[in-house]
């Protein structure tokens, strides 16, 4: 099984929801099955800041894409600043976005999302 980078990017995140693979704010489905993991560079937010990151998946082909799991970071992140999901399993309509909850200004934020294919 190899290991690649599936989708990578950075980008200035408000208020908007962003869909990370798409690089987009329309909120998309990926088709591509496999073995997903999120890297996302945190280390630009200060204190006061607050982000969500909301990862989405299809139970089934047929079903509407839901919230799987949703994560908060708050404030500078300076003993870790780089969050790492665990490695999912996908098959039928994924996605990984983050949002600005508060803050002053829009972070610029680096990601990774590697796969197992």
């Amino acid at each position: 099984m190899a290991i690649s980078e599936a989708f990578n990017g950075s980008a200035s995140i408000g208020t908007t929801e962003y869909d990370l693979p798409s690089a987009s704010t329309t909120i998309s489905a990926q088709t591509t099955d496999g073995i997903y993991q999120l890297f996302l560079d945190l280390s630009a937010l200060v204190s006061g800041d607050e982000f969500r990151l909301r990862i989405y998946e299809k139970v089934q082909s047929s079903s509407t894409q839901r919230v799987v799991q949703e994560v908060i970071f708050s404030n500078a992140q300076t003993t870790e600043p780089v969050y790492v999901t665990p490695a999912i399993l996908f098959l039928h309509g994924w996605t990984f976005t983050v949002k600005q909850n508060f803050g002053a200004a829009a972070r610029t934020i680096n990601w990774s999302i590697r796969s197992v294919a």
